[in-house]
């Protein structure tokens, strides 16, 4: 959801600085500028889909309405069949500089830490959910039914397992999972890792909410060459050499199901680095629990199951104040 939420956010400023500073050219934008965002958050999520792919078409899209509305404006609405001649001439006249390739670059760094972030939240996941539901053995099964139980047959309906003794008996039945400890510790100290990395290039959170500033720039570098840049446009009419790209003719199939699942957080989101707030809270949650595996028989005694010693407690075969040895 956090993951979404960014999208949306990053999708709503980019809109927002279009429409203050190029009115004429966001209302048209909005579709292709979905379409980026959209694609985006496919990658993260785990599609084959090429960034490179999907930064073109986006400005294979961006640059008939910036030439038609801020280039050249005398035009008017240029036809459908003119406006894929620009998209496909786009690439060998560069309106845009470099910020084609430098959105790429960006979104290919900090998508892949993003989605290797997502995919060992779903390992985690995957672990939690599997450990779940634990399968007891035989001589667990009789060592619980002893510890809690047969103190009842004496009448001693309020008595308690001493620490010792239920230490004992859980640790033999939670054994399998405290074998599983050694690799949680080094998932939680990985995943740690993955987060701290998460900076500069690779920082999702900056690189997502800096495209409308690239964008900015990007348009506004194509307005300040927009001489060269309608005298090219002309040449390559003039010479016939105008192409349509392969973006035009193919576009890269989608899945649709994905697509509602990006699509399902589409509203505003004000907090400002709710990712990395979000991740930092988390994190925080996660480290409290890096010991959960293999502690959880001492947590389970400590907090509801035993009697520390020195008070009257059952072990597994009388009422003492201290426990000294016992068998499950």
């Amino acid at each position: 959801e956090i993951f979404e939420q960014l999208m949306n956010q990053a999708e709503n400023r980019t809109m927002s600085a279009l429409r203050e500073s190029y009115r004429n050219v966001a209302d048209r934008a909005a579709e292709p500028v979905q379409e980026l965002f959209t694609d985006i958050g496919l990658h993260l999520l785990g599609s084959e889909l090429d960034v490179d792919d999907s930064v073109r078409r986006f400005f294979d899209s961006l640059f008939p309405l910036v030439y038609e509305r801020l280039i050249d404006p005398g035009l008017g609405d240029v036809s459908p069949a003119y406006g894929e001649c620009l998209r496909g001439a786009r690439r060998e006249v560069r309106p845009f500089g470099q910020a084609p390739h430098v959105l790429t670059d960006h979104i290919s760094r900090s998508g892949t830490s993003g989605k290797l972030l997502l995919q060992a939240l779903h390992l985690g996941i995957e672990v939690i959910n599997t450990t779940d539901h634990l399968q007891l053995s035989r001589e667990c099964r009789r060592g619980l039914l002893k510890m809690s139980y047969c103190p009842h047959c004496q009448g001693l309906t309020e008595s308690r397992p001493c620490m010792g003794y239920c230490l004992n008996v859980m640790r033999g039945c939670l054994a399998s999972l405290a074998e599983i400890d050694v690799h949680w510790r080094e998932f939680v100290r990985s995943l740690e890792g993955l987060c701290s990395r998460m900076q500069g290039p690779q920082d999702l959170e900056q690189v997502l909410l800096g495209v409308h500033t690239l964008l900015h720039e990007a348009v506004g570098n194509a307005q300040k060459n927009g001489p060269r840049i309608s005298t090219q446009v002309r040449d390559l009419r003039k010479h016939g050499t105008f192409r349509l790209g392969p973006d035009v003719l193919v576009r890269t199939q989608r899945c649709s199901h994905e697509q509602e699942k990006v699509a399902q957080c589409k509203e505003k989101v004000r907090n400002q680095e709710v990712f990395h707030a979000n991740l930092r809270d988390f994190l925080s949650g996660l480290r409290f629990y890096r010991t959960y595996y293999g502690g959880l028989a001492d947590q389970l005694c400590v907090s509801d199951l035993s009697r520390s010693d020195g008070t009257p407690c059952w072990n597994g075969t009388h009422i003492v104040h201290r426990f000294v040895n016992a068998r499950i």
